[in-house]
């Protein structure tokens, strides 16, 4: 697949924001209401932090569910503002787990919210189990691939992974998703499932 390149992003508050928008939304629209925010505010903090949730909503329409999301970038923005941003800072003073759970306190981030955040945001390995990687383990054989919890409980990180291969897995794993996982019949096309295959019949063969 290659370097995804991904999180592509020029600050690491697009991703704050683009994290959230992207809920229950294609990325399209989740950019649209971005690049509005963006270019009202420069996502400077204060500034968006000044805007009422009336304002707020109407530039982030287009990503739907605007209401809550509007919410959710204010109490994210208010919880990184209280940290003065030091990403790295934060990061070292708790532990992953510990850090996770207060992300997940912050009202509009869930589960794959936060796992990005550790990701892309504190430069941590994490495992992002989201809806194109469950797809993708379903078709490798794993059990319970229901919900995003049931997936990440089942996969432990090497000690050896490092935040910037948590970062290209998560894009190469996207891509495919977006190239074979579309449709539940587009996965047999893909190089993966020619590889499967082929370890599937050397099993039956030992």
């Amino acid at each position: 697949m290659g370097p995804s390149g991904w999180w592509p992003a020029d600050d690491k508050r697009d991703i704050i924001v683009g994290a959230i928008l992207v809920q229950n939304t294609a990325w399209q629209n989740a950019d649209v209401g971005l690049n509005n925010l963006k270019h009202r505010t420069g996502l400077d903090p204060a500034t968006v932090l000044s805007l009422s949730q009336t304002e707020l909503m109407a530039l982030i329409r287009a990503s739907g569910f605007y209401r809550n999301k509007a919410k959710a970038i204010h109490n994210v923005f208010q919880w990184f503002n209280d940290h003065h941003w030091d990403y790295a800072g934060v990061a070292s003073k708790t532990t992953q787990s510990d850090l996770r759970t207060q992300l997940l306190a912050l009202p509009g981030v869930g589960q794959e919210t936060a796992d990005v955040y550790l990701v892309y945001i504190f430069d941590l390995p994490a495992f992002i189990a989201d809806s194109y990687t469950r797809r993708l383990f379903k078709h490798l054989g794993y059990l319970q691939t229901d919900t995003y919890q049931h997936l990440k409980r089942q996969i432990t990180l090497p000690d050896s992974f490092t935040f910037e291969m948590a970062q290209d897995f998560h894009g190469q794993l996207d891509e495919f998703g977006k190239q074979y996982l579309q449709r539940e019949d587009t996965f047999t096309s893909s190089f993966l499932a020619h590889d499967l295959l082929k370890y599937q019949q050397a099993q039956k063969r030992q």
